[in-house]
């Protein structure tokens, strides 16, 4: 299934991670509050670190201990609402 992983994305600890990188602190923050919204509506929460204006995303299905189609759909969401 790797190969299904979008191609920004990294596979670190068994996990998609990605770290987003936004002009501003209220942009990063204005993406973290559409991929909350997103991942509410999914019921799947992903792991998220702010860090100013950049923004880590760590993705992994934790009642699987994998990650599944559900991940990967909300990765490439994430990269969608990043533009």
């Amino acid at each position: 299934m790797e190969s299904a992983y979008p191609q920004e994305w990294a596979v670190i600890d068994g996990a998609l991670e990605r770290t987003f990188t936004f002009e501003s602190f209220p942009a990063a923050i204005a993406f973290v509050n559409g991929v909350a919204n997103e991942a509410e509506a999914a019921n799947h929460h992903p792991d998220i670190e702010i860090h100013y204006r950049q923004v880590t995303l760590r993705l992994r299905t934790h009642s699987r201990d994998a990650i599944t189609d559900l991940d990967v759909a909300l990765a490439r969401r994430a990269g969608e609402l990043a533009g």
